[in-house]
């Protein structure tokens, strides 16, 4: 019974120490510190802490520790001062934060906050422990390419590896570039684990360009500049052409007499050296090396074959394309054809098209202007024996004038009831006014100078 009621009276107190043991996860205290920090050598670190303790009183005590790669005690502090560690340049930032001065790459670690808080009115301890990681980094330099060989590279033949240098810089990761863009993944490209070293074996012609590397880390990035990379290929792509004549697949047709320049191309590097060959009955012969051939037709008695052969000096390669030529008669002015295929000039079709549209646009513009239906009726209705009135300038023979002539007023509109003759002779100008006018009659005689004479007689 005595055990029994022991038990019971310290029953509470039990109950006491466990919710004093829990009582860190109290809503109303807490602390937060990032868990990954990134430093600069030779620069300040500043290790934040944030707390919240609500509204409550509190007090509290605690450290820092380092707790790799040896455990070593930093700072003790509570909510009015700290003592740092004599051997470490340390300053403190109340309420639990503190500055690591001057960071190096010894630096670099594992780190660990232990805070004791006791609230007042309560019992107990609230208790915290924060883990903080730190890296030390070394912001990179410029970086360098360097090539392992800088003799001549030939395609399928030659491997060569790229690497990309730093002088400073730590946790550098590099991508590469060729003229530009980012390497397309490749089976003959090899890279390194943080791709510093390019390694492509063997070489081919889509190797070639102008290669840039990229070193960067959490703090920078800087990148390199350009080194050239040749590639010795060819020759590819083969072929004979020319600018005269009708082409039809590897057949030349030419006028008789014409003078007649052939071209061997192919995608080399270096250029190729060229050989051209006849091929005759009797076997064949080297007509000239060059990559330019010409022969006159006029020496040709019948269709003849031909060979171009492109030979590359360095990757040792070959190649050749074979074409006949042939005289015949084209017309004058015949065009080069390639195939049996022809086009129009595009600068033709544009200048017949506008002439066209031209054409069009003036015979709309003078069907407006001058209704040629309305021309026609007025030429054919006009009388055919009808003189032509000449053009009077007020200067001719004053003996046209004479006569006898009528002149009748027009009430209302003329002041004078008199008129000259020209001004009768516009009376067409009136048709407009609203008055009546009279016909004027004009007495001419057949012989004006007869007239006078009857007149003095009389």
């Amino acid at each position: 019974m005595d055990s029994m009621g022991s038990t019971v009276f310290l029953l509470p107190y039990a109950i006491l120490l466990f919710v004093s043991g829990i009582t860190s996860h109290s809503p109303n205290v807490n602390i937060k510190v990032s868990p990954f920090i990134h430093g600069i050598k030779g620069s300040p670190l500043y290790l934040d802490v944030e707390t919240h303790f609500g509204l409550e009183k509190v007090q509290f005590q605690g450290s820092w520790y380092r707790l790799e790669p040896n455990p070593t005690h930093l700072i003790t502090f509570n909510e009015k001062t700290g003592i740092p560690n004599m051997d470490m340049d340390i300053v403190y930032r109340p309420p639990m934060s503190l500055t690591i001065k001057r960071l190096d790459e010894a630096a670099e670690g594992r780190y660990q906050l232990e805070v004791n808080i006791n609230i007042t009115g309560r019992p107990g301890l609230v208790k915290f422990k924060k883990t903080v990681e730190i890296t030390v980094n070394v912001p990179v330099s410029t970086p360098v390419i360097k090539k392992s060989t800088e003799s001549a590279l030939v395609e399928d033949k030659d491997n060569v590896t790229l690497r990309c240098l730093v002088e400073t810089g730590n946790k550098v990761q590099f991508t590469w570039k060729r003229n530009n863009k980012p390497l397309e993944p490749n089976p003959r490209y090899t890279f390194s684990k943080n791709n510093d070293i390019l390694f492509i074996s063997p070489v081919r012609k889509e190797d070639m360009g102008q290669y840039r590397c990229t070193a960067e880390n959490l703090i920078n990035n800087r990148t390199s500049h350009s080194v050239n990379l040749d590639v010795f290929y060819g020759p590819y792509n083969l072929a004979v052409n020319s600018e005269q004549g009708l082409r039809t697949g590897a057949v030349f047709t030419v006028n008789p007499g014409e003078l007649v320049f052939f071209d061997c191309l192919a995608d080399s590097n270096p250029p190729n050296t060229c050989v051209w060959i006849s091929k005759t009955n009797n076997g064949t012969e080297i007509i000239m090396t060059g990559p330019r051939f010409s022969v006159t037709s006029y020496e040709l008695a019948q269709a003849k074959e031909y060979l171009c052969r492109a030979f590359n000096n360095v990757t040792k390669k070959q190649d050749e394309t074979r074409f006949t030529l042939v005289v015949a008669s084209l017309g004058v002015g015949q065009q080069k054809h390639v195939g049996e295929e022809s086009a129009v000039s595009p600068v033709a079709a544009v200048a017949i098209s506008s002439l066209l549209i031209i054409i069009c646009m003036l015979f709309v513009f003078l069907r407006k202007t001058c209704n040629p239906k309305r021309v026609i009726m007025k030429i054919y209705s006009r009388p055919i024996n009808e003189p032509k009135k000449p053009h009077r300038s007020g200067h001719e023979d004053a003996t046209e004038d004479f006569g006898i002539y009528e002149f009748v007023a027009i009430p209302g509109k003329m002041e004078s009831t008199q008129a000259s003759c020209r001004s009768l002779a516009r009376l067409d100008s009136f048709k407009d006014l609203h008055t009546t006018i009279y016909d004027v009659i004009k007495h001419v005689p057949e012989n004006p100078t007869l007239s006078l004479l009857k007149s003095d007689i009389s």
